[in-house]
This record gives structure tokens, sequence and C-alpha cells, in this order.
């Protein structure tokens, strides 16, 4: 290969990798946009109906909130929080006026659980298991997790072990303490 070809080469791994970084899953649909690196949404419409729907008291209630990057928790300044360190928790609304990180994220416990559905969406398509088990655990609260192909439902629950099971096909995890969960965007079967 001569130098020309391996500049070319260069430009283009450089062309495909910036395009890959500007891909992005829809926070609320789940469809594939470029956008801005930090772009959640892939319109104006997907955008606005996500922040129409306002997250149940069962939630906004409890300070048990953080900021995230990624999965990972943070506090409203931007440091690391603990999902077993209520110093490192805050209320809903310190939480959702900070900037720090991506979004907003929940520290389960108090009563609050969650069972994470993986894989079960392909855009809007529900998989039929994944609709069997929502109409079996409904829940206070069902959201479109980040990914954009999974669910959050959100449950009352005692504090208990977490499991993680595949059931009719599709992998189900159940967590009620010690876990934080970044949210998502509301979900409506």
């Amino acid at each position: 290969m001569s130098d020309g070809d391996l500049d070319r080469l260069a430009v283009e791994l450089a062309a495909e990798r910036e395009r890959r970084a500007r891909s992005r899953v829809c926070a609320r649909c789940g469809s594939r946009f470029e956008g801005r690196s930090d772009a959640r949404y892939c319109s104006t419409r997907c955008r606005v109906a996500a922040h129409r729907h306002p997250l149940p008291a069962e939630l906004t209630s409890r300070d048990r909130w953080a900021r995230h990057r990624g999965k990972r928790p943070l506090q409203v300044d931007g440091s690391a929080a603990s999902s077993t360190r209520a110093t490192t928790w805050t209320s809903y609304r310190s939480a959702a006026a900070s900037r720090a990180g991506d979004g907003l994220g929940f520290m389960l416990g108090d009563g609050i659980g969650v069972y994470d559905l993986d894989l079960v969406l392909d855009g809007d398509t529900l998989h039929p298991a994944a609709r069997r088990f929502l109409d079996e655990h409904p829940g206070f609260y069902v959201e479109r997790s980040l990914s954009g192909t999974g669910l959050h439902i959100w449950v009352h629950a005692e504090p208990g072990k977490g499991w993680r099971r595949t059931i009719d096909g599709i992998s189900i995890e159940h967590y009620t303490t010690g876990r934080f969960i970044a949210l998502g965007t509301e979900y409506r079967p």
C-alpha cells in the first residue's frame, strides 16, 4: 500500500468512528438516529413527549436520587455516589436541577424494587413473553431502559436478595435494595 492509500484508509476509519460516535438510540422511542454526543432524543416530538409524563410520587417523594454518567451513579456535584451510602443521595428536585452527568437515577430500597427485562423491545414491538410478564407484574411505573431495548417495571417490594432468571426465553433481573437504576423514559404498552 502506498502512503496515499494509508492516508485515505486512516481518514475513512476516522470518519466511521465519528459516525458511530454520533449514532444514538432515542431514549423515548428506541429508534436509531445520528446526533450530537449529548442528544437523548431523535426529534423534538420525542423530547417533548418524554417530559410530558411526570414520574410517580412513589419515586419523587423519596430522597434516594442521584445523577448518572452511563450507568454509574453521581452526586449532584458530579462526584461519585454509592447505592449503599445514603449521604450521597438527594431529593428528586435537587437531582433534576443538577446538570451533572447524563440524567437521573434512583437508589432502590425503602419499599421500591425493579424488574429489569433485557432485550424485549424491537422499536415499539414488545416480546410476547415480556407482555405476559408485564400483565402478571404490572408495577406502578414502567419505563424503557436507557438501551431502548429493555424495560424497567417499578414495583412496591420488601427488601430481599436480588435474582436473575431466564423466564420464557427472556432475561429478567429483580432488585429491591442496594442497587442504582438509571432512569430511561416512560413506556406505555
